[in-house]
This record gives structure tokens, C-alpha cells and sequence, in this order.
């Protein structure tokens, strides 16, 4: 079993996973409870994505829970291709997600005075959801790569 921060099966990778879980919720918790959500795509969006996030780290965390309980090795060639494939592609989700939640932030904030207008709507709420949603692709970006150094050590 090779040492690797954030592979899977060790307790950095399990921090890693249940640390995008927590931030996932609290993105999600964030932008539904917020006024005026649904309203918009991009909000929408980057709910669905960090759902998708959520699930996926959280059955990410419990295979690495279970791992470290039973002291089995997850470091084998299939699953961790597995594993970098979900990361990429849900990194990529994420950060399209934040990125045009932060852009429809940046209009009504700064472009249009939309918030100012409109001063039910949550752009406070909104705000920090998004940045939650960064955290979390952070962490996600943290967890692909240190997989994806141990997809190249097996070559």
C-alpha cells in the first residue's frame, strides 16, 4: 500500500471526503433556504451539482470508513481509475457550477444593482453558497489529484 495523502483507504482521503460532504450541505443549506433561488439556472445548478458532490463523497467516505476499519487495501489499479474518472468529472461539474453562480452574482451585485433593487432577495445567501461551493471544489481538487498520483505510481 503506497502512502499517498488523501488516497484512498487512508485517513487523509476520508478527512478529504467528509470534509466536501460538510461543505456540500452547507452550499446546499445555504442556497434552498435562500429567497428567491429558484428563480434562477445557475442557482439551480450549482444545487445539483453539489447534491451530486454530496453523494458521491459521502459513499466515497464510507468505502474509505470501511476500509480503515476492516484495515483493507483499496489501492488497486481498477478502483482508483474508478475514482479519478468520478473526481474529474464532478470537479468539472462543480466548478461550472460556481463559476456561473459567481457570474450571475457579479451582475446582480455589482453590473445591475439587482440587490440593492430587490432587497428580499438573499444575495448574502447566495454569495456564501457559492463560496462554500469553491471550498468544495477545492477539496475536490485536492482528493483527484493525490488519486491521480497514485493512478501514475502504478505505471
Amino acid at each position: 500500500m503506497k502512502l499517498i495523502a488523501g488516497s484512498p483507504g487512508t485517513w487523509s482521503g476520508m478527512a478529504l471526503r467528509v470534509s466536501q460532504c460538510v461543505f456540500a450541505v452547507a452550499s446546499v443549506c445555504a442556497m434552498v433556504t435562500a429567497f428567491g433561488n429558484s428563480n434562477y439556472s445557475a442557482f439551480f445548478y450549482l444545487t445539483f451539482t453539489m447534491m451530486l458532490q454530496l453523494f458521491w463523497s459521502l459513499g466515497l467516505a464510507c468505502v474509505d470508513i470501511f476500509s480503515i476499519r476492516n484495515k483493507k487495501d483499496l489501492h488497486y489499479r481498477a478502483l482508483v481509475t474508478l475514482i479519478v474518472l468520478g473526481d474529474w468529472i464532478l470537479a468539472v461539474f462543480v466548478f461550472s457550477g460556481v463559476s456561473a453562480s459567481a457570474s450571475v452574482m457579479i451582475l446582480f451585485a455589482r453590473d445591475i444593482n439587482f440587490c440593492r433593487v430587490y432587497w428580499k432577495l438573499a444575495c448574502g445567501q447566495f454569495a456564501l453558497s457559492i463560496v462554500l461551493a469553491s471550498i468544495v471544489w477545492l477539496l475536490d481538487a485536492a482528493s483527484s489529484f493525490s488519486v491521480f498520483w497514485l493512478l501514475v505510481s502504478f505505471y
